[in-house]
């Protein structure tokens, strides 16, 4: 490297002397000469750096190496007190291994018997095993036949549950029909109170009972003394009763004549008790029908005579309260009859 600087020097010195004597072109060859000249230095100096780089470089790395060589130098020798302690361990354990080899073979020839004797036990065991077997087998057998049959029993069960959430469905639904029928029952009094309140307490009561409602009506109302002609009183109340059954179409109408138990003799078309309650009854039906649109179908006429009194006493009061006509109003069960016949 000081060879190559030297000789770019004395390029540059002798270009300086011979710069007044020499033509211009040798002047510009000169002159790149130099120039290369020190391009030349330049890398050379680069080189010089790079190379002073891996020289540090490698002093580090053989420092380095001299510290790992130490530390496998270290190792070595920690190996070596490890392997000779190794070796002693080894000696010990072939040792013990003789000594135990010995035992064993002892061991083994002193339990022949002992083995002979597990044999046997094992064979008897094997059997019993055998049996249990069997017996498991017969177990499952049944199990199987047991889980069949409770299966089948979940079956019923679970169509026993349908059914019955069916048979649910229809008690809801006769419930349902039920109580819109006493609705309809608790309406209607409200309409005939309504259409009645006029007459209430004065000869008319209203009342509601086993699903129906009883319109009963006094005999000083409606008719005089054993006649079955119904007075003005009670063709006004008659009238008003008639135009509730014009609105309410689904009621069906039973119209019973009482009388008391004194007995009539007469001689003409009233012959007794029966025939006048008959016949005052059936004078009420004819002033319905004659007062509102009613359909026929709806109305009976029945006479009870004195066999239904309200009253058993043998009093003129007694009398008075059996002398009656008793007019049942029912709402028409033909949704309750549905409900019934689908359970």
């Amino acid at each position: 490297m000081r060879q190559i600087v030297y000789k770019a020097a004395f390029s540059l010195i002798i270009s300086t002397l011979l710069f007044s004597c020499v033509p211009q072109r040798q002047l510009e060859e000169e002159q790149s000469k130099r120039r290369n000249c020190e391009t030349e230095l330049e890398a050379t100096k680069t080189t010089r750096q790079s190379m002073e780089t891996e020289l540090n470089e490698t002093k580090a790395k053989m420092a380095d190496s001299d510290k790992r060589l130490s530390g496998l130098r270290n190792d070595t020798n920690i190996l070596g007190t490890s392997l000779r302690l190794k070796t002693d361990q080894y000696a010990q354990l072939m040792s013990n291994y003789d000594l135990i080899m010995k035992q064993n073979k002892e061991l083994r020839n002193g339990m022949a018997d002992e083995n002979n004797k597990l044999s046997g036990q094992l064979n008897g065991t094997q059997e019993e095993l055998m049996r249990k077997q069997d017996e498991l087998k017969r177990l499952a057998a049944q199990l199987d036949a047991k889980q069949n049959e409770l299966n089948q029993k979940q079956k019923d069960l679970d169509a026993l549950n349908t059914q019955l959430k069916m048979r649910e469905a229809r008690v809801k639904e006769l419930e349902d029909a039920l109580k819109a029928k006493d609705q309809a029952v608790s309406d209607l009094k409200k309409k005939l109170s309504d259409a009645l309140l006029g007459f209430e307490g004065k000869g008319l009561t209203i009342t509601q009972k086993n699903g129906k409602v009883y319109v009963s009506m006094d005999e000083s109302l409606l008719f005089a003394s054993g006649s079955t002609k119904v007075e003005a009183k009670g063709v006004e109340a008659l009238k008003n009763l008639a135009k509730v059954l014009e609105q309410n179409k689904d009621i069906n109408v039973m119209v019973e004549g009482h009388t008391d138990d004194v007995p009539m003799s007469g001689t003409g078309a009233i012959k007794d008790n029966w025939d006048l309650s008959t016949l005052r009854a059936t004078s009420i039906v004819k002033i319905l029908l004659s007062s509102a649109d009613v359909d026929p179908k709806r109305l009976s006429a029945a006479g009870r005579g004195e066999y239904f009194p309200l009253d058993p006493s043998k009093t003129a009061e007694a009398r008075k309260k059996n002398r009656r006509t008793e007019i049942i109003l029912t709402p028409k069960m033909d949704e309750i009859f549905k409900a019934l016949e689908a359970n």
